[in-house]
């Protein structure tokens, strides 16, 4: 690649993840229907993203899948847990029906994006905008310290076998910069010091979103969710990491109160 091919695709990424950003921050703000609009159809496309993954000779089954996922995760919104996990099985139970190649993969990802979409929505809807702030600066610093420190420093590989470019540097860089950002949030709110292992905790969950993805895409043997973003792939791809700290926090918050947060 040259030099300016190089810059162009910076170039790219960068005013990609700058719209990103303000829409995500924007609807963030906003809260309410905005931010469960957005998030619900943040659900959808990840959703037809697996779909095609999985099943790319089946694509108009995938956008179908798709918006009906979109449409069940507003829908449901407003129902207690136990109730959502029915209308959120509706979509994987018919993507298996209806694909014919890695059925099973489509059914738990899915099950698994809609129920994180779900945690994300309470989540701003029962801790406000600060604290969903807190929870997206931890997954970013886990992603960007650990791709830094895992270039800078590299050595052994943290799990070869399912994202053989992440190493123990990166991964141990994002703990701390999650500690830090637990900290730093520790220092204006009335939360405890138990902030700090959470945080750690929730990169931990991130990487391990991350490497979910990244399992699914060598199972496929696909590079990308999607061509949706232009040089950053696809939603799934930018959002993996995000989607497995609120599946995190979801799962947790149904058998005992978060320390610092209840």
């Amino acid at each position: 690649m040259t030099q300016s091919a190089h810059w162009g695709d910076l170039r790219r990424r960068f005013v990609t993840g700058g719209v990103i950003a303000l829409v995500g921050v924007a609807a963030m703000v906003a809260g309410g229907p905005v931010f469960l609009v957005l998030a619900s159809l943040a659900c959808g496309v990840m959703v037809w993203e697996v779909g095609r993954m999985c099943d790319p000779e089946r694509a108009e089954r995938a956008v179908f899948l798709g918006v009906l996922a979109t449409a069940l995760v507003m829908l449901a919104s407003e129902l207690d847990f136990d109730d959502r996990v029915p209308v959120a099985l509706i979509p994987p139970f018919l993507g298996f029906v209806l694909l014919k190649t890695h059925r099973g993969l489509f059914f738990l990802y899915a099950l698994a994006i809609q129920m994180a979409g779900y945690g994300l929505i309470d989540f701003r809807d029962d801790h406000g905008f600060l604290w969903l702030l807190w929870l997206v600066l931890v997954v970013v610093a886990t992603d960007v310290l650990g791709y830094f420190a895992g270039r800078q420093f590299g050595g052994p590989k943290f799990w070869p076998a399912v994202s053989p470019n992440k190493t123990w540097s990166g991964t141990v860089a994002g703990w701390i910069g999650a500690a830090v950002i637990g900290a730093v949030f520790l220092s204006f709110t009335e939360a405890g010091r138990a902030l700090i292992w959470i945080s750690m905790l929730l990169s931990f969950a991130s990487q391990m979103g991350d490497a979910a993805e990244s399992a699914l895409k060598r199972k496929t043997g696909v590079k990308d969710s999607s061509s949706l973003l232009p040089g950053h792939g696809g939603l799934y791809d930018r959002f993996d990491g995000l989607l497995g700290a609120s599946l995190f926090l979801l799962l947790v918050g149904q058998v005992a109160l978060i320390p610092g947060l209840d």
